[in-house]
Formats: structure tokens, C-alpha cells, sequence
């Protein structure tokens, strides 16, 4: 098992090669493990967008890239992914972002993967949801949507995150294939932790207390170091596009 791994977070446009680098693993756990060739969200212009943030989960040295996610802000006209890959079902889904939007501002974790280097490890669905909680604080949002898969619901819910059930049917819809279910799901206020249960809850707040901080986690597989670099260098609130 890997015994270090640095979780690194900053603006897309700020790091082309780690961009690069996200993409090509991404699309080969896709392709390799669920047989998606292109999905409907995929597409590479989140490497220029400013409002876009990615985090990184990679080795200190080598920097090759495990695994990562994406932190999509809304821009008030940029479609969010949720927004390109579920609207066709219901077109409510884009009145909901621009409500949220008006608000103060919403966000998507979407692009989530890791590889089968860290697989096992708790890196994937765990740590990565609790950086991009923790990093909203730095990015003038009042909340944040992610599309589950039905094997990451449980985890989102422990995290705080609640299906958004006037949308779709009761919350779910075909995606990215017809013979694959999502689930939308949102934290409504990220700075109200009243859904967010223990232990995700203390590592949340240290984390947004300590963006830069070294952890010794505990996965299925074992304990191993962790570098959290999460200041979001170069950030400010945008106006829309």
C-alpha cells in the first residue's frame, strides 16, 4: 500500500499539466471499470475556466496523479455538469442552480475517481468529499451539489449532503448511461454542519481551520500520511461570464 499521499487543491487554469494528468486517469477508470467511452458532462473546457477548482490526489514526489475531483463554482451562466447531464430529464434542475446562484452562490464535486493504486485506501469517496466541504469556505459559495452514484449515497448523507427529491424521480435519474442510476444530492448551507455526522464532522472543521496540515489517516487498508496543501491560491469571486 501507498504510505504518503499529498492532496493538493488549486485553480485549473494554474496547472495545465496536473489537469492533463487528472483526464487521462479519469478516462481510463471510466472506460477500463464501467465501459464509458464519453459521458455527457465530459468535456475538457474546465481546463481553462477560472471558477473551476481540482483537487488532486498525488504522490509528494513524482506528482504522478491517484485519483481526484473537480469543484465546478457556478458563474450565474456557465452551466454546471449536473445542469448539461440531467436537464433533459427535467428542466427544473437549471431554475433550482440559479436559485441557489442568487442565494450566495453554489458550486458542484463532480469528476470524482481514484485509481487502483489508492483503491481501498478511503481516498475516493471519503477524503476528497470532505476537502471540497472544506474548501468551500474559500469560495464565496452558500452550497454545493454532487450527482451520486448509488454505492456513494450512504457516504454523502454522513457527510451532509441531502437528495434533492423534487427533482427527477424522487432524486434519481439515468446517468451517465440509461442503465446506470444517479442520485442528486446538495448540502444546503456549508456553513451549517447540523447533518454532517461524526467522525466526518471534526476532520471537516480541521481541515477548513488547517488547510495546510500533514494527517496520519486510517483507510480499510491501513494507515498512511497525508499532505493537505488546500489553500486556493489566486482566488476571487468572479462576475459572470
Amino acid at each position: 500500500m501507498i504510505s504518503k499521499i499529498q492532496i493538493r487543491v488549486f485553480r485549473a487554469v494554474d496547472d495545465p499539466e496536473a489537469c492533463e494528468k487528472f483526464i487521462y486517469g479519469h478516462r481510463k477508470i471510466l472506460e477500463i471499470y464501467y465501459g464509458i467511452i464519453k459521458i455527457t458532462s465530459d468535456n475538457n473546457a474546465w481546463v481553462k475556466d477560472p471558477n473551476t477548482v481540482v483537487i488532486v490526489a498525488e504522490d509528494p514526489e513524482t506528482k504522478k496523479v491517484y485519483g481526484g475531483a473537480r469543484v465546478q463554482v457556478f458563474d450565474g451562466q456557465t452551466p454546471l455538469p449536473i445542469d448539461s447531464a440531467v436537464s433533459k430529464y427535467d428542466q427544473s434542475v437549471t431554475d433550482y442552480i440559479q436559485n441557489e446562484y442568487k442565494r450566495g452562490g453554489t458550486c458542484e464535486l463532480c469528476g470524482v475517481w481514484n485509481s487502483k493504486e489508492i483503491a481501498g485506501m478511503g481516498v475516493g469517496s471519503h477524503i476528497l468529499t470532505k476537502v471540497a466541504v472544506a474548501i468551500t469556505s474559500q469560495l464565496h459559495v452558500k452550497s454545493i451539489f454532487v450527482l451520486c452514484a448509488p454505492g456513494t449515497v450512504r457516504i454523502a448523507k454522513k457527510h451532509g449532503f441531502e437528495v434533492v427529491t423534487f427533482l427527477g424521480n424522487n432524486g434519481l435519474f439515468y446517468y451517465p448511461k440509461d442503465d446506470f442510476v444517479a442520485t442528486v444530492m446538495e448540502f444546503k448551507d456549508v456553513f451549517d454542519f447540523q447533518n454532517v455526522q461524526e467522525p466526518e464532522l471534526s476532520k471537516i472543521l480541521l481541515l477548513r481551520n488547517n488547510p495546510d496540515i500533514v494527517v496520519n489517516e486510517a483507510g480499510p487498508k491501513g494507515t498512511f500520511e497525508v499532505i493537505y496543501l488546500m489553500n486556493v491560491a489566486n482566488w476571487e469571486k468572479l462576475p459572470a461570464k
